[in-house]
């Protein structure tokens, strides 16, 4: 019994990664979904969103994963349910809930606040 539990668990760690920050796709930040990646005008206070509220059902934060590391430009941000929101030179990142497929740009220019996420 202890081998076999042993073994479940040699070949189980191993599985486990690390994933990677959203990335770059025709010239605009995607999530790793392929799903487009937005900047909000009004987060000016560093290292803290501005989307909170009915802003962050309709622009959900770009939420990191436990495993998720930040390096480089990529950081995180506290997102507004306590966890861990992409950043991208200290700029949240959403997605749009309009968006429904990847590629999507439907939040561009929202408001005149919204913006593409672009490095």
């Amino acid at each position: 019994m202890l081998k076999t539990l042993v073994c479940a668990v040699a070949f189980t760690l191993p599985v486990m990664a690390f994933s990677a920050p959203p990335k770059m796709s025709n010239g605009m930040m995607v999530d790793s979904d392929g799903m487009t990646l937005y900047t909000f005008d009004k987060d000016t206070t560093p290292g803290k969103s501005a989307c909170i509220g009915g802003c962050a059902k309709m622009w959900p934060a770009a939420t990191a994963g436990a495993n998720d590391r930040a390096s480089g430009d990529w950081s995180f941000v506290p997102s507004a349910d306590g966890g861990n929101q992409w950043a991208y030179k200290g700029h949240p990142l959403y997605r749009y809930a309009k968006d429904t497929n990847p590629g999507d740009m439907n939040g561009d220019g929202f408001k005149g606040m919204w913006h593409v996420a672009k490095p």
